[in-house]
């Protein structure tokens, strides 16, 4: 099968020739800097000049070389950053010399420590101090559909699906709805305001959704009718629980992602997409959320994050595998990967494709990003034992 091929039949909920492989299609199933710097050397590959394409999260740009050595099957199709953004501080140092610092176009302000930092935390909102519908008029979203996201796109698109005959992932521009709403606020001030100003909480979750409404119109628009998986995500659980009530996301959340995931699907349809599967990204323990997700339209579930309580991949499988594409669970990635034995990591990847393979419906990759602590010895091993042990037949 081609790569392309082989992501479809997992899609279509049956078994490919190989289990396929993503690393680095979505800012979800990537590598950081330091992990993937690590495996270029470990591989013999040449020293280059890196691409970060999260600077949040030091996520890489997963080059040709390592593509093609790891016979990767999916690719990403990402927006460039927008050309013109106010709010936008690039990276610096900050007045103590001790954190790398920065302002994304929505003007939430992040830093890294220079000593040992590998990702960005959010340390404020913009939004912190909005109390009323007049504060939320005041503060102005960039455009979601401006040309500058959009340069390339279509020639990427075209080129992976039809030159290099790989599925790719169409990327999202921002966070999600509510993970947006967390960061412009923070999330202490707008759980609070879910149920205490509900009013004021529904204009931000639609401000938000008319943002990300006008990227998608033009981003689906633009690859035209060779999309197959476009990519939204938030973060709806915890590693034991979950973030809120399934009744105060059933009343809150869920009706902006129902118009989005119904918008993105239409407008592929209507742009001559045969059939097009909604990502949707979402850690934790999220199990009491799937029937509402399902409802919504989404097709793929990722991670399944095998180390949540109630997020056992023989579970999840069971419970989810007929609805649900499961993308990613293939290694544990908060003690086996980073912190096991080789020997353990493969017998790890051999369970866990043991439980999610059967019957198809399965994409493997790491639970999340590979974070930077991964030796690169345990990444080839979950490697080798996914090509030993991921064929169908």
């Amino acid at each position: 099968m081609t790569s392309y091929e082989r992501v479809l039949t997992a899609l279509r909920h049956k078994e490919p020739d190989r289990i396929p492989f993503d690393l680095g299609a979505s800012l979800l199933t990537g590598i950081n800097v330091h992990a993937y710097r690590a495996l270029r050397r470990f591989l013999g590959l040449p020293e280059t000049q890196t691409e970060i394409l999260d600077t949040i999260q030091q996520i890489v740009c997963v080059e040709n070389d390592v593509i093609e050595l790891l016979h990767v099957d999916v690719r990403g199709v990402r927006p460039e950053p927008i050309a013109h953004a106010p709010q936008r501080a690039p990276q610096h140092l900050d007045g103590s010399g001790k954190y790398h610092q920065m302002r994304d176009e929505l003007g939430v302000c992040w830093h890294m420590p220079v000593e040992g930092g590998l990702y960005f935390d959010m340390v404020s909102h913009p939004l912190a101090q909005a109390e009323t519908i007049e504060d939320l008029d005041q503060f102005a979203f960039p455009p979601g559909d401006d040309p500058s996201r959009f340069v390339g796109m279509k020639e990427r698109a075209g080129f992976y699906r039809f030159e290099e005959q790989r599925a790719y992932i169409l990327g999202q521009h921002s966070a999600g709805i509510w993970e947006l709403a967390l960061w412009l606020s923070g999330y202490e001030k707008f759980f609070c305001d879910m149920l205490a100003e509900k009013e004021f909480s529904h204009a931000l979750m639609r401000r938000i959704t008319d943002y990300k409404l006008a990227y998608w119109q033009k981003a689906l628009d633009t690859v035209g009718d060779n999309v197959l998986i476009v990519c939204e995500a938030d973060d709806l659980a915890t590693q034991h629980s979950q973030l809120c009530s399934v009744d105060l996301y059933k009343q809150m959340i869920s009706p902006y992602h129902k118009e989005l995931f119904g918008f993105i699907k239409e407008r592929a349809r209507k742009n001559g997409a045969p059939e097009v599967h909604l990502f949707y990204h979402t850690c934790g323990a999220m199990l009491p959320f799937a029937d509402l997700l399902h409802e919504e339209g989404v097709d793929i579930l990722n991670p399944v994050q095998v180390s949540a309580q109630g997020m056992d991949s023989k579970d999840v499988k069971k419970l989810l595998g007929d609805r649900f594409t499961l993308w990613g669970g293939g290694v544990d990635t908060q003690r086996v990967l980073p912190y096991g034995t080789p020997k353990e990591v493969k017998d790890e990847v051999r369970r866990r494709i043991d439980d999610l393979a059967p019957g198809g419906g399965f994409v493997f990759s790491t639970v999340h990003n590979v974070q930077g602590d991964v030796p690169p010895e345990n990444y080839m091993a979950m490697w080798e034992a996914l090509r030993e042990y991921g064929i169908y037949r």
